[in-house]
């Protein structure tokens, strides 16, 4: 494996999470939790590497304001390296976040500044230096930032870093459009794929997690497939190694960054030894902490050191 730092390019935003006590009725009001607290996909999985002990950078773009200064802040005390551009015509990005009773989450973005990354911000030797970088669909499905995420991930490759892609959301490649998708992510280099199970079979027309890798390995050119299941755990599937990993069973409280997390624990173990099964172990433990607690971020604490052992 290649040594050097993991960069996450793409949004980094406020999470505004919304989860209220009853049903929302129209005109009615209801009491609740309500949280805002740094998110965005890319920058998740940034923080959370870091958070791993591994080299954690990320690039992206925020507005030229009081809550993007504080928002960069607070990653870099992740101790994440940020290459931030800061844009004077859009605010920095938010996200409305709401949780049913069930901690299922949907999402309303907003289309600020994290949607305003030009190939000129580009951090070149962070780029060419880096030993890997992530990319999520949110950087796709507009330009900009598209050109942006492409450019990083084609600029990294030829410098001899690996690249990991995670298709972000069913509901935005349908509405895209599975050919306008395809067309998009056709110039995007992928060693690394991470769908879960609704994007895995909305991109591939196929239902199990088996078929659904086999036919994303075929698209992606061999890469390695980390199809994410939910409560069931993952299904990884590559050159030489495929195998099923359960998850620990947990109250679900808020799927909010959860993936994120699994991204991050399966980079973070996989680049250091190439290990997939363990690769598979930590990104399972730590989705589904994630999962039961509230935000994409929660604290670290003495219940994820244990469930972490021996798997960092």
């Amino acid at each position: 494996m290649r040594q050097g730092t993991i960069v996450a390019v793409g949004d980094l935003v406020w999470d505004v999470l919304v989860q209220p006590d009853t049903l929302l009725l129209p005109g009615g009001d209801t009491t609740g939790k309500i949280a805002v607290q740094p998110g965005g996909s890319a920058a998740n999985v940034a923080a959370w590497i870091a958070r791993l002990g591994g080299p954690a950078g990320f690039v992206g773009s925020v507005g030229n304001d009081p809550f993007g200064d504080m928002i960069v802040a607070d990653l870099e005390r992740e101790g994440v390296q940020c290459a931030i551009a800061r844009s004077d015509s859009h605010n920095t990005g938010v996200i409305a976040v709401m949780i049913d009773r069930g901690g299922q989450r949907s999402m309303i973005t907003n289309q600020g500044a994290d949607f305003c990354l030009l190939p000129s911000d580009l951090p070149t030797g962070m780029l060419t230096d880096a030993a890997h970088v992530h990319i999520t669909a949110w950087s796709l499905f507009s330009d900009p930032p598209r050109a942006a995420a492409l450019a990083a991930a084609q600029m990294a490759k030829a410098a001899g870093a690996t690249v990991s892609f995670d298709p972000a959301s069913y509901q935005m490649i349908r509405e895209l459009g599975h050919d306008r998708f395809d067309a998009t992510i056709a110039a995007l280099p992928v060693d690394i794929v991470f769908p879960n199970r609704d994007e895995g079979m909305i991109l591939t027309g196929e239902k199990e997690p088996i078929r659904i890798a086999a036919a994303l390995r075929r698209r992606f050119a061999d890469a390695i497939v980390v199809l994410k299941l939910d409560k069931d755990g993952c299904y990884v599937s590559g050159p030489t190694y495929q195998g099923f990993h359960a998850s620990r069973a947990v109250d679900m409280v808020d799927a909010t960054g959860a993936g994120d997390s699994f991204n991050a624990g399966f980079l973070a173990r996989y680049l250091r030894d190439g290990d997939l099964a363990a690769a598979a172990e930590l990104a399972n433990a730590c989705g589904s902490w994630v999962v039961s607690r509230f935000g994409a971020r929660p604290p670290v604490d003495e219940d994820f050191r244990v469930r972490s052992a021996g798997l960092i």
